[in-house]
């Protein structure tokens, strides 16, 4: 067995506040990212660009914000899910493990929202591990209907006997997320509720991590001031136990 820890993160795009009074977080989330320690970091709402804000933000990243996240030593991969009037924005995988392949497909349920899976393939001390980024809509039917998008692609894309993690945003409240992937033989690392939104006063877990073929071990949500500021989200890490060939 080897440990495997996943972190999931909806960065808020990097900005905090509205209008005027807004201000630039994606260098506080580095350091954050970091400090995450994950194999894998799984981002939501993560800018590729956005030319106003480049405007008016002096110290705007030159590189997109899924590079300029990675710790030294990982890989960034990055799929548009938005495009809007001054840039675009989608979902990132960050690894300290090789990349083998990624692939992106289109969830958006209505034109109001546009969503995407982010489908990346990482080599765990010889196996591979797939592992799915997700951020789902805000109306309950556009999420029951990209819940099953998510299991024919599974179905479709990734073995059954295949190691998979699929992580993110789901922005669900109630069960409709644990009843839809557990058809799918996924489970999260425990059972217990670990509240991730909003992170100033945590009331729900909107963010999730679940896995097939992996021993679940823990859940952990860091918490402190500086976490609450950073993102509207809180970070969720979860471990679990991966059967390797040693060989």
């Amino acid at each position: 067995m080897t440990t495997v820890r996943v972190a999931t993160y909806n960065i808020h795009k990097g900005v905090q506040g509205v209008g005027p009074v807004r201000r630039l977080e994606i260098h506080n989330l580095g350091h954050a990212v970091e400090q995450l320690d994950a194999d894998i970091v799984c981002l939501q709402e993560v800018r590729k660009l956005h030319r106003r804000e480049a405007e008016h933000f002096a110290h705007w990243p030159e590189q997109a914000q899924a590079d300029f996240l990675a710790p030294e030593g990982y890989t960034a991969v990055y799929r548009t899910n938005a495009h809007t009037k001054h840039g675009e924005h989608g979902n990132a995988m960050l690894t300290r493990w090789p990349v083998i392949g990624h692939q992106h497909e289109d969830m958006s349920d209505h034109r109001f929202e546009q969503r995407g899976l982010l489908h990346s393939e990482v080599l765990v001390h010889g196996r591979a591990v797939h592992v799915l980024v997700i951020h789902l809509g805000l109306i309950k039917g556009s999420r029951v209907r990209q819940l099953a998008q998510i299991q024919r692609f599974i179905e479709r894309e990734i073995a059954p006997d295949a190691p998979l993690v699929v992580a993110g945003d789901f922005n669900d409240w109630g069960n409709t997320v644990q009843g839809a992937l557990g058809d799918a033989g996924l489970v999260a690392s425990v059972q217990a509720r670990k509240a991730t939104f909003p992170s100033r006063l945590p009331l729900v877990q909107l963010d999730h991590v679940y896995a097939r073929g992996m021993t679940p071990l823990g859940l952990h949500v860091p918490h402190g001031r500086i976490w609450g500021r950073m993102s509207d989200h809180l970070p969720l890490i979860a471990e679990f136990d991966l059967p390797v060939n040693t060989n």
